[in-house]
C-alpha cells in the first residue's frame, strides 16, 4: 500500500507540529511543513503531495491560506487540499468548492481535538473525495434548507445528482448515464430548478445543489 505524502501548512507552530504528528501517527508520510503561503506553494510544487493541510487565514496578508489553497488547486488538481479555519466562512468555503468537490476539505479547527476525525477526512481528500464540515454545510443550506426538496427528484436526477457530488466533470457523469453532455447540462437545469436555486451570480448553483445532497444523506 502507498504511504501518502502530506505537507502541513500554519503559521502557528505548535498546531502545525500536531497536525503533523497526527498524520505520521496515522499512516501519511510529512514530507514538508511551512509556516505562509508562499513557502506552501513552493514545497507543493517540489513534492507534488498526495494532501496539503493548509491554514486558510496564514500570511501574507489575512486569507493567504484561502488564495494558496485555491492556486493549489488550479496548479495541481491531483493535489487534495484540506483548509482548516478558526471560524466558520462560508464565503471562503464556496470559493474553495467552486471548482467542485474533489479532493478538497473544510474543517473547523475545533475538530482537531479528534485525531480520528482529522484521520478520517485527510484521508478521504488525498483519495479524491472531499470532506466539509458539517457546521459548514449548516451555514451554506440554512437559508436554502431543502424542505425534502431532494424527493422531487426522479431516480435518474438523483443518480446525476449523486455523481456531481463525487465531483465528477460533466463529460463523466454523462458517460455513465449513456446520454450526451447537452442532455446532462439540462438534466442539471432541472435539478436545479426543482432544488428551488435560482440563478445567482454570487452563487455556485452546483456547488449548493450538491451541499443539499450532502446535508439530506447526513
Amino acid at each position: 500500500m502507498i504511504e501518502p505524502r502530506a505537507i502541513v501548512a500554519d503559521d502557528s507552530v505548535v498546531i502545525r507540529q500536531g497536525v503533523a504528528r497526527i498524520l505520521s501517527e496515522g499512516g501519511f508520510r510529512i514530507v514538508a511543513e511551512a509556516s505562509d503561503a508562499t513557502e506552501l506553494l513552493d514545497v507543493v510544487a517540489a513534492a507534488e503531495p498526495h494532501l496539503a493541510v493548509v491554514d486558510i487565514r496564514m500570511p501574507p496578508g489575512t486569507s493567504g491560506g484561502l488564495a494558496a489553497a485555491l492556486r493549489i488547486r488550479e496548479v495541481h488538481p491531483t493535489v487534495g487540499v484540506l483548509v482548516l479555519s478558526q471560524y466558520l466562512e462560508p464565503g471562503y468555503a464556496l470559493q474553495l468548492l467552486g471548482s467542485g468537490v474533489d479532493r478538497v476539505g473544510y474543517l473547523l479547527k475545533d475538530r482537531l481535538g479528534d485525531a480520528q476525525e482529522l484521520l478520517d477526512a485527510a484521508g478521504r481528500v488525498a483519495s479524491g473525495g472531499s470532506a466539509i464540515d458539517p457546521a459548514v454545510v449548516d451555514e451554506l443550506v440554512r437559508a436554502r434548507r431543502r424542505d425534502d426538496r431532494i424527493s422531487r427528484l426522479t431516480d435518474r436526477e438523483r443518480e446525476a445528482l449523486a455523481l456531481l457530488a463525487e465531483g465528477r466533470s460533466n463529460r463523466a457523469i454523462a458517460e455513465r448515464l449513456g446520454i450526451t453532455v447537452k442532455t446532462l447540462e439540462g438534466t442539471c437545469s432541472t435539478i436545479f430548478s426543482k432544488l428551488g436555486l435560482e440563478e445567482d451570480p454570487d452563487a455556485n448553483r452546483r456547488v449548493l445543489a450538491v451541499l443539499l445532497y450532502l446535508d439530506g444523506a447526513r
